[in-house]
């Protein structure tokens, strides 16, 4: 057998063992739900047809709910390779106490750091940024934009209109580019660094009016741009795929409900939140809604208590209202709009467990026999499946004769407030 194949099926297997699928697994094994196949598709439309139109109230997202072991991450690496092959930018970002929703500069750097090109490999912003052609209708469109929001009023600070104009017109200073892409990337730049560069360039300093603004702003319209940036270098857009949202559920009360409403903008759902270009597909756990939203009753709990703390400051109450407002939008999107992972039924297991046996064989060049230690049950979990049925194979090819029995613990997910998690951007 070829080496390079029977590599690449020992890469899927490792993967599958783990349960942390890879480009090798997601191709072997293909997508075993395809009602949400069939709605990601559609959504990769919609978020095209947006771009088109110059609409971004055109893209949605999609959430999809399973438990511990369902195929959420797997499914998530699918949905990957189709939105590649369909020009879209990836990322894939894992909520964690580095990454946590509810703090958007974190949730930037992450994506820009994960990002993924269509076909090729290296840090994303640099390929995209030295991508640009000044002289295209599409980069003509994102140098007008921002260069009319900023001065506008609109929001878009204009340390991106003044950027993008160094960029383009600074060609030969490698390293004022660099700057510039790290600043696109998520690094701070000062306004003094800037007027620095422009006065390097020419005497710009008097037409960019560049106001303070906070490192959170900064990032949500960083979203903004990059996508236009993305679409600008010949990309139809960008795709967040976000896995593990269930972690906000051990933040602590205000953070669980910033991150509930920014559930709710990544949605699509604020009003004038949407980001053009943009579309997200968040993955949680199957229990989430019973154990946070109503056995703990966020959603009753969460919005009385901001709605009581605003009626305390009186007139200051503005923003404690409104995210008791879009902490319900994204509450009510978890209730109301998940997808919940279909169940293997036995037409899907026999085809998975023909497929995970055909790629054992390839992997270690042998003929594995029949497995059954792990029993069919209605509860079973797909990753119990893959796992007992890999386990037993290594087994069987070590020894033969050896009789496997493997015992299984149910994982359940920690609900319980961690103080640890309590760490925000100012």
């Amino acid at each position: 057998m070829n080496l390079d194949h029977q590599i690449k099926n020992r890469r899927a297997i490792e993967a599958l063992r783990s349960g942390v699928p890879n480009h090798d697994a997601v191709l072997a094994l293909g997508c075993m739900q395809p009602a949400i196949e069939q709605r990601f598709r559609q959504q990769l439309q919609d978020a095209k047809q947006g771009v088109a139109d110059a609409d971004a109230s055109k893209t949605s997202g999609l959430l999809v709910e399973g438990g511990f072991g369902g195929g959420k991450s797997h499914l998530l690496e699918y949905l990957l390779h189709l939105a590649l092959e369909e020009n879209f930018v990836c990322s894939k970002i894992v909520i964690s106490k580095e990454t946590p929703l509810y703090d958007p500069v974190k949730l930037y750097r992450a994506a820009a750091e994960t990002a993924i090109l269509p076909g090729k490999r290296g840090a994303a912003l640099t390929e995209i940024a030295t991508k640009l052609d000044f002289m295209s209708e599409s980069y003509n469109d994102l140098y007008e934009w921002v260069e009319w929001v900023a001065r506008s009023g609109g929001d878009m600070n204009a340390r991106f209109s003044a950027t993008l104009f160094l960029f383009q017109h600074m060609p030969n200073d490698p390293e004022l580019r660099n700057r510039i892409i790290r600043f696109w990337s998520g690094e701070p730049i000062g306004v003094g660094e800037i007027k620095k560069y422009l006065r390097a360039c020419r005497d710009e300093t008097a037409a960019y009016k560049i106001d303070k603004i906070t490192e959170k702003e900064l990032a949500l319209q960083r979203f903004k741009f990059a996508a236009r940036l993305m679409i600008a270098a010949g990309y139809s857009g960008w795709v967040l795929l976000i896995d593990e949202v269930e972690l906000m559920g051990r933040y602590s009360l205000i953070q669980r409900a910033k991150s509930y409403a920014e559930l709710a903008r990544w949605m699509g759902k604020l009003e004038g939140a949407s980001v053009t270009g943009l579309t997200t597909v968040f993955a949680i756990t199957d229990d989430f809604q019973s154990v946070m939203l109503e056995g703990k009753n966020d959603l009753k709990r969460l919005p009385g208590k901001l709605r009581a703390k605003a009626k305390g400051r009186g007139s200051g109450s503005g923003p404690d209202r409104l995210l008791a407002h879009q902490a319900e939008q994204g509450m009510q999107i978890i209730q109301q709009d998940r997808l919940s992972l279909k169940p293997p039924d036995n037409t899907v297991l026999e085809q998975t467990y023909d497929k995970v046996k055909s790629i054992h064989a390839k992997a270690y060049d042998w003929v594995p026999p029949p497995v059954s230690s792990v029993e069919r049950l209605s509860t079973t979990r797909m990753r119990e499946y893959l796992k007992g049925w890999i386990t037993e194979w290594d087994l069987k090819r070590l020894d033969p004769d050896y009789h496997v029995e493997i015992e299984t613990t149910e994982v359940k997910q920690d609900y319980t407030e961690d103080a640890n998690l309590h760490v925000e951007t100012e």
